[in-house]
């Protein structure tokens, strides 16, 4: 049984769901219900129409998702803030200040992360908009830097037109543009500026 557990300033929740498999999309519906508990007052006379559109639909501020399967950690997420514009076209969430992904695969440490200071998802696209010194290490220990990427969940690709930096156990690769499916087991740089030999000695 894998559960989802989503805590803010305004109280907490617990969603249950069958199945193993659940990603990152899954995270942000349970924020989205969090977030759908809190409300904001303000005369509605005072209110320009266009005002509203452009404000944010729903507004969490240090929130943090923890998803388990069989009683075991699989991943963290945390965020400062985060902003949801139902009213938008297309409808999104901004995480102005950043987030924070953790995955423990029921392990007691991390065996990968994510971070970025400026993040972005598209609901309708399933798509994710990283930025900001952003850094993926995965579970083999591979670490990727770059300053913007992009996950498009459907696909299970990750892709950027950035510079990027990506370091292994005995070499670092730089270049320009990447893709490779989510876990980084499969990088393709597309143009190489340098390969730097680690010397481990």
């Amino acid at each position: 049984m894998t559960n989802l557990h989503t805590r803010s300033k305004t109280g907490s929740i617990l969603l249950t769901t069958g199945g193993c498999k659940i990603h990152l999309f899954a995270i942000l519906i349970a924020i989205s219900v969090v977030l759908s508990l809190q409300s904001c007052k303000k005369s509605i006379d005072t209110v320009k129409p266009s005002e509203i559109l452009s404000l944010p639909s729903q507004t969490g501020i240090d929130v943090h998702t923890v998803l388990t399967d069989s009683g075991l950690v699989n991943l963290v997420l945390s965020t400062p803030v985060i902003e949801t514009y139902s009213n938008a076209d297309p409808p999104y969430s901004e995480f102005v200040k950043g987030l924070r992904v953790d995955f423990y695969d029921g392990k007691k440490e991390p065996i990968a992360y994510v971070v970025s200071k400026y993040a972005k998802y598209f609901e309708n696209k399933k798509l994710w908009e990283l930025s900001d010194s952003v850094v993926v290490m995965n579970e083999s220990g591979s670490k990727l830097e770059t300053e913007q990427l992009f996950w498009d969940q459907e696909r299970d690709r990750i892709y950027s037109d950035r510079m990027v930096r990506v370091t292994g156990e005995d070499k670092i690769h730089i270049g320009t543009g990447f893709e490779s499916d989510s876990r980084l087991t499969t990088i393709r740089i597309k143009k190489y500026s340098a390969t730097i030999y680690i010397d481990n000695e």
